[in-house]
């Protein structure tokens, strides 16, 4: 089963963070933009767009899909740009949910 087609699993914190050699074979299911931050605690990425109106679309896309699944991302965004980034914040670094939730993200109508 892909990571798009996976679901959130609630993370009820007592487990631990993915460690470098189990984040590498998630990021590279994901699409290129997704990079791991210096510390491996967490992925961003930066989608661009023609326009503000766009990037809002994507951000309320992002936004009822982070609903859905229970699994909420820091987003930022202005004209043109969205930038995502993704971790569990009961384990303070990375799990499975967060790669499901990014391929999610990648899924979406305007990446």
């Amino acid at each position: 089963m892909s990571l798009a087609e996976k679901r959130c699993v609630p993370c009820r914190g007592g487990v631990p963070t993915l460690t470098r050699g189990e984040i590498a074979p998630y990021l590279e299911q994901l699409d290129d933009g997704w990079k791991l931050s210096d510390n491996a605690s967490r992925i961003r990425c930066q989608f661009t767009f023609p326009d503000f109106k766009t990037a809002l679309a994507f951000v309320n896309h992002v936004g009822r899909l982070a609903e859905e699944m229970g699994h909420h991302p820091e987003i930022c965004f202005g004209w043109g740009y969205a930038d995502v980034e993704i971790w569990t914040h009961k384990i303070g670094g990375l799990h499975e949910n967060d790669f499901v939730l990014a391929a999610r993200i990648d899924c979406l109508p305007e990446v």
